[in-house]
């Protein structure tokens, strides 16, 4: 098996979904709008020829190169704008060059290439460091100034492929005129490798298979500092002022990034997020196709005035299985908070209840028999469909017996049969209470105040269903079991932890 296909496949393990998606009526699998249904004609063949394209520093990268061809195969006359191809780790010329051929035969250039240090690309990977950032732009603005390219460059890709369209972007090379990231970051460190401040042991197998020496450089870094600053996109928000279609998964680890990166940049970001799992949403339940695509390298490549934006700078798809929105902002307009408090009798409600303390014992073990305890807050039954909209903050009270520790969030959906489903999480090491940048002591004994935001959700509640919440130190292996051995005591009750999240009208 190639490398390419290995880091492909352990890239689709570690991403897998957090909750299973429903099956998705066949009368809402595109939404009402022009923009999704657009379409145009193929004109051209396509022309592959394999290059390398010079860097500034002397190497260069690996590239296939699909210009649009005429009946004899050979490049079309004229200028086309340009599309850099899911600009990736992987070694995957081949099958995304087949990928990008629907654009090539309505007009575009396409350049597939592998970052430095990946396939026929020499020197050494670094993901997304300002080298392989350096290297991004200069193959974009390559690629402008050739005699057969009109100048204007996009840049799309999924996961590995969305963080670098984005990173790219807020470099501002002079000749990007749009991006599409699909399943993107917004800050490598927050979004994959310390969630709250803690090693994500689901990353360790991908470094492992494609990028070995990070496994020493990350864990140098535990605190956030210039090494995760010059992987970050939240950085340099600032920048990100071309046009960007992002494309996000409701059951994706980056769906937190790419509504965090839409609403930094509300004016030129448009965030579509469906029904999706890890990867191109082609394939999956409410496959966008690639009308949308198009539509978007026309109207800000192609400069055809007739190509249509989004009706709305939000669509979502409301999991599990209900349907396409469309709204001007997000949260949508009209979101209310509700605040339910947590309870010593294990309920979850809009009432107070007596103070009181709760307490579990922490223990690292990472195997299945030797779970963690936890301490879990159930709602009654809900008397009608109820939709959360956007994240579940959770307000906790707690202390430690130890130096330091961990608190894990999960809301789940229980049904009426018991049966439950994750809907969405949140982690945070205690010493990080007051940010990433750094530890601030935990003294034993003492109580603490730790705001934890979960990853964002659009999701019905269905009548007779009950919100669940645990509260633990593990979450394996979305985080490390490294919390030191101990107790931890919970406040709950009036003045205790609590759980806020918005609702809209279903």
């Amino acid at each position: 098996m190639k490398y390419g296909r290995i880091a492909a496949a352990l890239s689709a393990v570690l991403t897998l979904p957090l909750i299973a998606p429903a099956p998705v009526h066949a009368d809402t699998v595109l939404p009402a709008d022009p923009f999704f249904s657009y379409d145009r004609a193929a004109t051209y063949g396509v022309h592959t020829e394999r290059v390398s394209v010079p860097l500034r520093d002397g190497g260069h990268l690996a590239c296939d190169l699909h210009r649009p061809a005429g009946a004899d195969g050979r490049p079309a006359d004229g200028r086309f704008p340009g599309i850099v191809y899911d600009y990736n780790a992987y070694d995957q010329l081949q099958g995304q060059g087949q990928a990008a051929a629907f654009f090539v035969t309505r007009g575009y250039n396409a350049a597939v290439c592998n970052v430095r240090g990946t396939g026929a690309s020499p020197g050494r990977l670094d993901p997304f460091s300002a080298q392989e950032q350096r290297d991004n732009y200069d193959l974009i603005e390559w690629l402008a100034a050739q005699p057969w390219s009109t100048g204007r460059i996009g840049q799309t890709g999924v996961s590995y492929g969305g963080h670098t369209s984005l990173l790219v972007a807020v470099n501002k090379p002079p000749h990007l005129a749009a991006i599409i990231p699909v399943d993107g970051i917004s800050d490598w460190y927050e979004n994959t490798i310390y969630r709250g401040g803690i090693y994500s042991a689901r990353i360790r197998d991908w470094q492992r298979a494609v990028a070995p020496d990070t496994l020493v450089t990350y864990a140098q870094h535990p605190l956030y500092d210039d090494y995760w600053r010059e992987r970050s996109v939240k950085a340099r928000w600032q920048n990100l002022d071309v046009p960007v279609l992002e494309i996000a998964g409701w059951y994706d680890r980056y769906r937190a990034a790419m509504v965090a990166n839409y609403q930094a940049r509300p004016k030129n970001v448009w965030l579509v997020a469906g029904p999706w799992v890890h990867g191109w949403p082609s394939g999956q339940p409410a496959d966008l196709g690639n009308g949308a695509y198009l539509a978007w390298w026309d109207r800000w490549l192609g400069n055809r005035g007739d190509a249509p934006l989004p009706a709305a700078k939000v669509t979502s798809y409301q999991v599990p299985g209900t349907g396409w929105q469309q709204f001007t902002t997000w949260p949508p307009p009209g979101t209310r908070r509700t605040r339910l408090g947590l309870s010593a009798d294990g309920a979850l409600t809009t009432g107070w209840s007596k103070p009181a303390t709760l307490g579990f014992t922490v223990n690292t073990e990472t195997t299945p028999s030797a779970p963690d305890e936890k301490l879990t807050f159930q709602t009654r039954p809900y008397q009608q469909d109820t939709v959360l909209a956007g994240d579940v903050t959770a307000k906790v009270r707690a202390a430690f017996s130890a130096t330091d520790g961990n608190i894990a969030v999960v809301v789940e959906d229980v049904a009426p049969d018991g049966t439950a489903g994750r809907v969405t999480q949140g982690w945070l090491k205690a010493s990080h209470r007051s940010g990433h940048e750094r530890a601030v002591p935990v003294r034993p004994g003492k109580t603490y105040d730790l705001e934890i935001r979960t990853w964002p959700t659009h999701y019905r509640l269905s009548a007779g269903h009950s919100l669940r919440v645990t509260v633990s130190s593990d979450d394996y292996p979305e985080i490390d079991s490294d919390a030191p051995a101990g107790r931890v005591r919970l406040s709950v009750g009036h003045g205790g932890t609590e759980i806020r999240f918005g609702t809209v009208t279903p």
